[in-house]
Order: structure tokens, then sequence, then C-alpha cells
């Protein structure tokens, strides 16, 4: 058996702060907030998927809960 690898890119919160011209602390109180998609938690560190943010942006930067809904099949 072979395990699909992905070539998935995270971005820590500095990268994503870059991506937003925002600060690293700007991004984890908007995290905090729920206005950013929901990060992926590796040990202790935290890590959002670059396919997820370019989504996110894609679909005007909604709040947590809406950009959820939307990733839902039928949430267009």
């Amino acid at each position: 058996m072979t395990e699909q690898q992905t070539t998935e890119k995270l971005l820590t919160a500095k990268a994503v702060g870059e991506m937003l011209s925002l600060s690293k602390r700007q991004i984890f109180r908007l995290n905090s907030c729920g206005k950013l998609p929901a990060p992926i938690r590796i040990g202790g560190s935290v890590r959002w998927a670059e396919s997820t943010i370019a989504q996110w942006l894609k679909a005007g930067a909604p709040d947590r809960k809406s950009f959820e809904a939307l990733q839902q099949p039928g949430g267009e």
C-alpha cells in the first residue's frame, strides 16, 4: 500500500500577515475572534493552508463560520 502525499504549503502567522499586510499579532487576534479560516495545529505550532487562505480571500474574507458554510457541498 502507498500513502498519497500532499504538498500543501502551510503558512505561519507571519507569512499570512505578510499576505494581508498585517502584523503577526493582528493575525492571532483575528484568528481568536473567528475572522480567519480555522488553522491547522501541528504540535504547538499554528499554520494555515495557503490554498485555504487564497479561497478565503477570493470569497471576500468572510468570518470563519460563513467561510466554513461556503466550503460545505451546496454552500454557495
